[in-house]
């Protein structure tokens, strides 16, 4: 598989963070676990269901020490969604999902979420009122850090940062694992 990035594009592959300063293109030679950062979802973006459930199964490819917690949640969110869900093309694309995520094929599941977003935003009226976030989806994030968030002493401007998250707004960055958690 040939992967192509962007100057300072960033990358997961088998857990671990990359970030290139140039254009450059990567051939991965064996299987290898990777997710591309323009479709990396932060929990505040999981704002729908089928958002929810990309969101925990995301969270099983790029965070395999608590696949078991993702799992778990992945599961409550999809049996949800199909005890609920009508419309025969979405019910096929979660159970195609589901067949992926059952054969360890994370990738493709979030490839076949994803696709789905579009039919979920048709069947999605604006009157349906705000979707109710999932209180798990922010505990598997919590435990996630930054990748440019260095591991050494804060920089002098962290406390603007700092700031601007306790007013809600909270910078856009690739969750990483935090080993220090």
């Amino acid at each position: 598989m040939r992967l192509s990035l962007r100057a300072g594009e960033r990358i997961y592959i088998n857990g671990a963070v990359l970030r290139v300063d140039r254009k450059v293109s990567i051939e991965l030679l064996n299987d290898a676990t990777f997710l591309l950062e323009s479709h990396v979802l932060q929990v505040e973006e999981a704002t729908t269901p089928l958002r929810q459930l990309y969101f925990a199964a995301q969270t099983m490819l790029i965070d395999p020490a608590r696949i078991a917690a993702a799992r778990s949640l992945y599961d409550g969110i999809r049996d949800g969604l199909m005890a609920t869900i009508r419309d025969p093309g979405l019910r096929e694309g979660l159970e195609a999902a589901h067949g992926f995520i059952e054969a360890g094929r994370l990738y493709e599941a979030l490839k076949q979420i994803r696709g789905l977003y579009p039919t979920e935003a048709l069947l999605l009226s604006p009157d349906d009122g705000p979707v109710v976030p999932v209180p798990a989806l922010g505990a598997l994030a919590r435990r996630t850090r930054g990748p440019e968030r260095p591991r050494e002493r804060p920089s002098p401007g962290s406390e603007v940062r700092r700031s601007q998250a306790a007013r809600g707004r909270t910078p856009q960055t690739l969750p990483a694992l935090d080993p220090e958690a």
